[in-house]
């Protein structure tokens, strides 16, 4: 039996406590967050380390030296030959403290398992026809905005979106985590609701309500949108707790979870409606709303329609193959849960054509949680 409830109100988002009571699934532990302050606060500009500091290509040492404890030590397949990764981390929107965690976890992932080596880069010349060769697969470490373009070179810009799009189409893959789905859209709005002390003139927007939306604004770069599984639209703010329901238990990509539900808290996107079907993507793991508090549903303006929010996915995209995985906001998703960190392994290796998997889409969403 579980039990969620709302401990107290912080400027109009609910911030929630969530007790397990006989729960069987994997439980994540992370420390109390103070709003607007410590790492990714909204209000924080600079911060002691990681992707917000003064050295943001720098991950904070207590981060990987937690992460690094929990690695997985094998691959789940071998690799077919030696792989190569390109990590890119550059963002162009919102700066996420995770970003260089993600690309450590990543080139140690793969040191550790033999499954692959990596060069990480921030620099948008990394995405070029040539530079693309030696890789087999590019992991988009939380880019946001237009990560690849140059405002001032048109011709160079769309040069660099069509290298992504044909290396991944000709065969090689692309792997993205968090912010890597907010990027090449348009008008977004980010964060939660307005303030409850809202100005002179202007209605107060009441607790567990949510503000005006746009729905995540309009595509910016359809193909990428369409191949990296959709786009941004909302999300509910560190710390929310959701429940992660596994979508297809047989996938050796959710292989570590054996086939139970699990807890976690995380900021946790929601995608546009028109930009994210599952006619477009194989499921792999997504969020349980049923068990959501009315608090936290009302929080998001113009929710889907279908109430269904996808977490990761896989699909394919010419002949290449593409999985994403839509935590890790929070550095904590990167060591809090060893059976999270396996899930990516799997992943990285079905974009680098080393793991089989179904990536037929997944069509309907399912009606029952399985625990």
């Amino acid at each position: 039996m579980r039990t969620r409830s709302v401990a107290y109100m912080f400027t109009g988002t609910c911030v929630l406590a969530w007790t397990a009571a006989g729960f069987s699934g994997v439980q994540a532990s992370q420390p109390p967050v103070t709003p607007g302050t410590g790492r990714g606060g909204a209000a924080a500009a600079v911060e002691p380390c990681g992707g917000r500091s003064a050295q943001p290509q720098v991950p904070c040492a207590g981060d990987v030296a937690r992460m690094m404890e929990v690695l997985p030590a094998k691959a789940p397949a071998m690799p077919k030959r030696a792989r190569k990764v390109l990590v890119y981390g550059r963002a162009a929107g919102y700066q996420h403290s995770s970003i260089p965690l993600a690309a450590k976890m990543i080139d140690e992932m793969g040191k550790k398992t033999g499954a692959w080596s990596t060069n990480v880069s921030y620099d948008p010349a990394a995405i070029s026809a040539d530079s693309l060769k030696q890789y087999d697969a590019v992991f988009l470490s939380s880019t946001t905005g237009t990560f690849l373009d140059d405002p001032s070179n048109p011709g160079l810009t769309e040069a660099r979106r069509k290298a992504l799009l044909d290396f991944v189409r000709n065969g090689k893959g692309l792997a993205g985590i968090h912010a890597a789905s907010d990027s090449y859209h348009g008008g977004a709005a980010r964060g939660g609701p307005p303030a409850a002390e809202a100005p002179a003139g202007r209605a107060t927007i009441p607790p567990c309500s949510a503000g005006r939306g746009n729905g995540g604004g309009s595509p910016l770069w359809p193909e990428f949108n369409r191949m990296i599984g959709g786009y941004f639209k909302f999300h509910w703010v560190y710390p929310t707790p959701i429940t992660v329901r596994i979508d297809d238990p047989k996938s050796p990509i959710n292989a570590a979870f054996k086939g139970r539900s699990f807890n976690t808290i995380d900021e946790v996107y929601t995608f546009n409606q028109d930009s994210w079907s599952r006619e477009n993507l194989h499921v792999l793991t997504s969020i349980d709303y049923s068990l959501m508090t009315d608090c936290e549903k009302g929080l998001e303006s113009t929710p889907r329609t279908d109430h269904d929010y996808g977490l990761s996915w896989i699909r394919r995209e010419g002949k290449g193959r593409v999985f994403y995985e839509a935590l890790g906001h929070s550095e904590t998703i990167y060591y809090n849960n060893p059976a999270m960190l396996d899930h990516l392994l799997a992943g990285m290796q079905y974009a680098l054509g080393d793991l089989a998997a179904d990536d037929s889409p997944s069509g309907k969403p399912l009606k029952k949680t399985s625990y």
